[in-house]
């Protein structure tokens, strides 16, 4: 939702790349040219994506950012990041093994976990929110795309002392 949010914002259209296992958008954001990604793998291999995007454009690890959702965040909670590990999140496991490193700046969105704590929460994951639950992550979306932005025009910083904690 986050990048298709992103594209609309920058003027992104997607194109499906099968070399790159994504869909691509090529963006402007004010003299800084990208592109954004959507992996089209299941999740835990998002990084052949990512990987295949940033060696064909030569795009060093820190010059990435990585959205994911995180279900161990409160919705309505960003948290960006320059680098760490992977707290468990398979999609940032498969990303860390495709770039041989985790020094790459991560935004995790917070969707909080169901209430009864499984294990297994790929029907949450990959579920509908309830109306009040989508009417908070709308304000995260927005807020989100204030910050990759933010990050990319005044780097990750301020971008993170401007936007990081729960979304008002």
């Amino acid at each position: 939702m986050l990048a298709d949010r992103l594209a609309n914002r920058w003027g992104g259209r997607w194109q499906s790349e099968r070399k790159f296992f994504s869909e691509v958008a090529e963006v402007t954001v004010g003299s800084r040219r990208g592109w954004l990604c959507k992996p089209q793998t299941f999740m835990n291999r998002s990084g052949d994506a990512v990987g295949a995007v940033s060696r064909f454009h030569k795009i060093a690890a820190q010059d990435l950012l990585v959205a994911v959702d995180d279900a161990d965040l409160p919705l309505g909670t960003l948290r960006l990041k320059p680098s760490g590990g992977t707290g468990g999140h398979h999609g940032l496991e498969s990303i860390h093994a495709s770039l041989g490193a985790g020094d790459y700046p991560r935004l995790r969105l917070g969707i909080a976990r169901p209430q009864q704590r499984a294990r297994d929460i790929s029907g949450h994951v990959l579920g509908r929110f309830a109306q009040d639950e989508q009417d908070m992550f709308e304000k995260v979306l927005e807020q989100a795309s204030k910050q990759a932005e933010c990050w990319l025009k005044e780097g990750i910083a301020l971008a993170m002392n401007r936007y990081n904690g729960p979304v008002a």
